[in-house]
């Protein structure tokens, strides 16, 4: 199968690696300095064990144009860098590719194909100036809700933290031939990709725990293990997924686990830093809106409060701004 990855960061590298080493043709779309390290030589994922694992015959492109058609396009770029490519997407793609998309959050397509009261309303924090409804047809989109932690430690190099899961799902909850020929071709790589009838409860579940740990550990410089010990942040983390739960519910979605249950299987993973935090560290821009900004317009579109949520993400906002105003990157060093 051939198979773009749109995005050589963490999650984007790891899959190529897997997919490149299971005979799968990967092209990957990437920038600077990772672009470079993946044409002079390849792409390297460190695994959980330390062990390293090389895809040398890897194709790598700066512009989708250059790339020409795949049967599969693996988007996995952050959500707020969807936006500035979608309309070059449509280079990647013949008739009949789909798109996974992979991003963190609610998504801009969530109730495209859904059957429910706002059938084909878009969600504006994920896409405001609406470049990515007019670019990609809902019908080429399958969902991918993404579990592992992994980091990209340098250009062309990913380290892994655990976990091999990628959920996939029709917008409509359907089973087609596609989505199965990629859950297959995901397995044949050792990754663990079941198709579920119904992905958005899949979505708001890691949503959980993204819309809460992500902000407050950029705030606070705390790992997964250390906000979830510390009593104040397990509150407020509690609290927020409170009212995310409550927004779901009105939206049909009925959490499978306890609050309860979610933080305490993120204490479990420990000294982890978010990706969010890592972001703020490195200078990088944060995606607040489809994690949090996004929920907050679906409180309002349901008549939830989130006061909470809305807190932290003023705090996060301005965090954000600020270090993109300076140029600038935070991080908390010995005095």
């Amino acid at each position: 199968m051939k198979i773009a990855i749109v995005g050589a960061g963490a999650i984007g590298g790891y899959l190529g690696v897997r997919l490149a080493l299971a005979g799968e043709a990967v092209s990957f779309i990437a920038r600077g300095a990772n672009l470079a390290a993946i044409r002079a030589g390849g792409m390297r994922l460190i695994s959980e064990t330390g062990a390293e694992e090389h895809a040398a015959e890897v194709a790598a492109f700066e512009r989708p144009e250059d790339a020409g058609p795949h049967d599969v396009v693996l988007l996995t770029v952050k959500a707020h860098q969807v936006g500035p490519i979608a309309q070059s997407l449509r280079a990647l793609c013949h008739d009949e590719t789909p798109i996974v998309t992979m991003q963190n959050g609610i998504p801009w397509w969530y109730f495209h194909r859904h059957g429910g009261e706002h059938e084909g309303r878009t969600v504006h924090a994920a896409d405001p100036d609406g470049a990515i409804a007019r670019a990609l047809d809902p019908a080429r989109v399958i969902a991918s809700v993404v579990y592992p932690a992994a980091n990209l430690v340098s250009p062309g190099v990913v380290q892994l933290v655990e976990g091999n899961r990628f959920s996939l799902g029709e917008l409509d909850g359907s089973t087609t031939p596609r989505i199965q020929a990629i859950s297959q071709t995901l397995g044949r790589a050792g990754f663990k990709a079941p198709v579920v009838r119904d992905v958005r409860s899949e979505i708001w579940l890691k949503l959980w725990g993204n819309l809460s740990f992500n902000p407050i550990s950029a705030l606070t410089h705390a790992t997964l293990v250390d906000l979830c010990q510390f009593a104040l942040t397990r509150q407020l983390s509690a609290k927020m997924m409170a009212e995310a739960e409550t927004i779901a519910g009105k939206l049909g979605v009925q959490m499978r686990i306890s609050i309860e249950r979610r933080i305490a299987g993120a204490e479990k993973v420990g000294a982890h830093k978010t990706s969010m935090l890592v972001d703020i560290e490195q200078g990088r821009p944060i995606e607040l809106d489809a994690l949090m900004g996004a929920v907050i317009e679906l409180g309002e579109l349901t008549q939830t409060p989130t006061p909470h949520i809305s807190a932290v993400y003023a705090c996060a906002s301005l965090l954000a701004r600020t270090l993109a105003t300076a140029g600038g990157k935070l991080v908390v060093a010995p005095v």
